[in-house]
Order: structure tokens, then sequence, then C-alpha cells
């Protein structure tokens, strides 16, 4: 199944409602958040249906307990929770008038510590900036979480679209997500909504003023902007 944050366009909500994404619609279901849905069993009483035209989807969550990056099943760096932008945003670029994006698939915590789905992650760099700092002030996510029971993460095909044209393609294979999730619990405990991304498929230049769609199977278009500096 695919879950996901939103609101209807008539209606602006910073949070936003739990929805499921079902064929040209968004079903509104009754949790609070996407971490409350999943700890609570992941099931949910119905509300009204939105034509998917009628809403916006927001980040799965705007303020992760954690964001662990990893390049390999046994190596990760911390990332800024405070750092989410969901999908239609724009991210500011830095002074060089450009930043590269990184694209990650991301395991969403769901209840128990375990992986209760997948996302999308957009890692924004900006070259103007000194490390670690180059990579502190935004992480895209979205536009679904999309549920364990519903989706092979292993294989998954990514595109990257800039200003309509395309310029990365490539598939996520081979991650180990069982040791990731082992090392990244090993000593401490993972919550609901903690983020744990995937190896990138490499990165793309983007300048200032650009739209950027990056599109993972099963999970949908992460679309962002790079704004002015």
């Amino acid at each position: 199944m695919r879950l996901c944050m939103f609101h209807p366009t008539d209606r602006p909500m910073e949070r936003g409602w739990v929805g499921r994404i079902d064929d040209g619609v968004v079903v509104h279901l009754a949790a609070q958040t996407l971490q409350s849905f999943f700890t609570g069993g992941g099931t949910a009483r119905e509300h009204a249906e939105y034509p998917h035209a009628d809403v916006r989807l927001l980040a799965p969550v705007l303020h992760p307990p954690a964001v662990r990056l990893f390049d390999s099943a046994g190596s990760f760096s911390f990332a800024n929770p405070a750092a989410i932008v969901g999908p239609g945003e724009t991210v500011p670029a830095g002074s060089s008038g450009r930043l590269l994006l990184v694209p990650r698939l991301t395991a969403f915590v769901g209840a128990d510590g375990r992986v209760g789905g997948f996302t999308a992650l957009a890692e924004w760099r900006d070259p103007s900036r000194r490390p670690p700092k180059d990579r502190d002030f935004a992480l895209g996510l979205g536009p679904s979480v999309c549920t364990v029971d519903a989706l092979d993460p292993d294989g998954l095909g990514s595109l990257v679209l800039v200003a309509g044209g395309l310029e990365l393609t490539g598939a996520f294979t081979g991650f180990d997500w069982n040791a990731a999730v082992a090392l990244a619990a090993e000593g401490t405990q993972l919550r609901p909504g903690d983020l744990l991304g995937g190896p990138s498929l490499g990165a793309v230049d983007v300048s200032a003023g650009v739209r950027v769609e990056l599109e993972v199977e099963g999970i949908g278009v992460l679309d962002q902007t790079v704004g002015g500096g």
C-alpha cells in the first residue's frame, strides 16, 4: 500500500493528514501521522476520498527522530532531521547558483524498530559550502511511503529529470537492508519515523531556477525546484 501525508488544495496544513493512495484518489485515514499509523498496527478508519488533482502531497515525516545515510551496509553518517523539504517545494541554491542532487532509496522505520516502508530521498549538496555544511540544509522526501508487503526494495528502477530532460537512470540493487537496520539499532533504539537512506545512484548538477523530478518505481515522483541563493 502507498501511504502519504497530504492536504486538500483548498485547505492548506503544515503537517496534513495521513492518506492511502489508490487509483485516482487519496483516502483520508484516521491517524495523526504516518508514525502513529504504523505503531497502531497499520490500519485506520477511513474518512473521505479526494481526487489526486484536488490534493497536495507533503513530506511523509516533517521531523524524523534521526536520519542516517548509508554508503554501505556497514557505514553511515548522520544527516539533519530539521532539513526535510517536501514535494513541490523550493530548495535554495548557494552562492554558486547550483546544487548537486544525490538520489537515495530510503527506509521508513515503523513499529518495533522494523522497516515499515520505503520512500525516496533527494540529498541536496551545495558545492559552495565546505563539508559538512555542504549537505546540512535540505533533504527532499516523498512523495509516498510504500509498505514492505507491497514492495521489494531490491532492483527498484529510478530516474532523474532536470528541466524535463533525462539526466540519470539506474536501479537500487544489492543493498543489505537487514544489516543496515541492525547496525543503526546497535546500542540504541530505532523510533517510528527514523530514516535510513541507502547508497546513492550518483549525483546530478542542477542550476538555480530549474525543476527536478526524482522518480522511484512504486513510490512516485518527488518534484522540487532549485531557487536562488
